[in-house]
């Protein structure tokens, strides 16, 4: 593997040149389906992605607010349809 390349716009080097160079080889269609089974597959296992110190304490504070003002909040379909009229 080589480092991430920031800031030149090329692929960041993750990943075996072999696999990069199927990739590039793939349709914009297919790299979309990929990217799709990829997300799938990480949402199937929650556990294993890490949550920071920092977004652990921004989630717990976020969850013990909503438990001690559960009507202070709007229901996501109302915030959704308000944003979009904008």
């Amino acid at each position: 593997m080589n480092c991430v390349s920031e800031g030149d716009g090329q692929i960041s080097r993750l990943m075996n040149p072999a696999i990069e160079s199927e990739l590039r080889a793939l349709s914009p269609a297919e790299r979309i389906l990929l990217v799709e089974e990829i997300w799938d597959r990480i949402a199937a296992e929650p556990e294993s992605v890490p949550v920071s110190a920092s977004h652990r304490v921004e989630l717990d504070r976020r969850l013990d607010s909503l438990e001690k003002n559960p009507d202070q909040g709007r229901p996501w379909d109302e915030v959704r349809d308000e944003l979009r009229r904008r």
